[in-house]
């Protein structure tokens, strides 16, 4: 009786379940193995599930992008790969290709290029603008056309929630709390073009990337750095709107009342 319990505890359960950067995935042990070779097959095939690390809820633990796994995990199933019109994350969904030793699949993400170093015809249907930059970046070594040189026009939206206080005495000064979050709603390429390193991203596993999309925030404490930002590379405010709601209100006249809000202002560059 000990030694089958012994021998069950050395082997996989047939539904395996991983927490991928924070992300939840369920699937069959079969599934991790369908590709031989790969850094998956390895941990599954050739370790037992006591040398893999595990989360506090026994689910086999993963520090990857838990959003770009679904791709990696969908490839694993029948060997296809689709992806959603416009996918702007082909660079880092090669990186987890190749970190996943999926060299098939890193092998049709690199961008096909012809003896005269340009993108072909796939990775231009893509994404032009993907193409673009990637063909910039292959001929790097070369002058840069004008057109690549000169500043792409377009919008940007900042937006922030923020929260204050009202006393009982509605002459006394508001309190304003600290911006918890800025975020950016903008064309993809134009929001990393202007704000670089500065960006994060809050990903959505159930949103698919859009060429516009307002999923950015920015890692900045206060709205002035943006503006600055925006100012140093030719943007100039040309709208802006706020909303204010209380979030808190006591029926007890002595307590203060809790105010949120949600201001936007939009910038543009011609």
């Amino acid at each position: 009786m000990e030694k089958s319990r012994a021998d069950a505890s050395q082997r996989f359960p047939e539904i395996i379940e991983l927490n991928v950067g924070g992300q939840v995935y369920v699937t069959r042990h079969s599934t991790l193995l369908s590709v031989p070779n790969t850094l998956l097959w390895t941990m599954f095939s050739q370790k037992k599930p006591a040398e893999l690390t595990t989360d506090s809820k026994g689910r086999y633990f993963l520090d990857r992008d838990g959003f770009l796994f679904r791709y990696i995990l969908d490839y694993l199933r029948d060997q296809t790969l689709v992806l959603p019109d416009y996918f702007k994350e082909k660079a880092s969904l090669l990186k987890e290709a190749e970190y996943f030793q999926l060299q098939d699949l890193a092998k049709r993400l690199r961008p096909a290029v012809s003896k005269e170093n340009s993108i072909s015809e796939e990775v231009c249907q893509s994404d032009p603008e993907e193409a673009a930059l990637a063909g910039m970046s292959i001929t790097s070594t070369s002058p840069r056309s004008p057109s690549l040189d000169a500043r792409r026009s377009g919008y940007i939206t900042i937006g922030y929630r923020g929260s204050y206080t009202i006393g009982r005495d509605i002459q006394q000064d508001a309190k304003f709390r600290r911006v918890a979050r800025i975020t950016v709603c903008a064309k993809t390429s134009l929001a990393k073009e202007v704000f670089g390193e500065t960006l994060n991203e809050s990903r959505d596993p159930d949103r698919l990337p859009e060429r516009y999309t307002s999923r950015y925030y920015l890692k900045y404490n206060f709205l002035e750095q943006a503006f600055d930002r925006l100012a140093e590379v030719g943007f100039h405010m040309v709208a802006c709107s706020s909303t204010g709601t209380c979030a808190y209100a006591s029926n007890d006249p002595n307590e203060d009342k809790i105010w949120t809000s949600y201001t936007e202002y939009v910038f543009c560059r011609e």
